[in-house]
């Protein structure tokens, strides 16, 4: 039996300016000696931010105790204004499937199309 648990973790960019200069210091920690020069060529965009942030943290907002959807978290619309990061947690949502017949590692590098499909039946 293969069991699968999907995450969504999202975020709000509330500060771009904060988000970027976040991850180029993340970049720097993961790089000692590194330029803010050469950490602002290699973090130019939000794609090079975010996988900076979760190779250096693991997931985004990583200090933050993420609430479920629906369960206590933040009001619809609010948004944390002051983090360092430029960050605002917006809800986690976890999915637990079972019965895939392939897990991943068995995909090799031809992944599927919808990596998210659920398995029929």
């Amino acid at each position: 039996m293969t069991i699968s648990v999907r995450t969504r973790r999202d975020v709000v960019v509330v500060d771009p300016a904060r988000f970027l200069a976040a991850a180029r210091a993340a970049y720097r920690d993961l790089h000692p000696g590194v330029s803010e020069e050469v950490a602002a060529d290699n973090v130019a965009d939000v794609y090079d931010a975010v996988g900076i942030l979760l190779d250096r943290l693991g997931r985004l907002a990583a200090d933050v105790r993420e609430t479920p959807v629906g369960h206590g978290g933040a009001t619809p619309g609010h948004r944390l204004l002051d983090r360092p990061d430029g960050l605002s947690p917006a809800g986690e949502v976890q999915q637990i499937v079972l019965g895939d017949l392939t897990p991943l590692q068995d995909y090799g590098c031809a992944l599927p199309e919808d990596l998210f499909a659920l398995p029929l039946g």
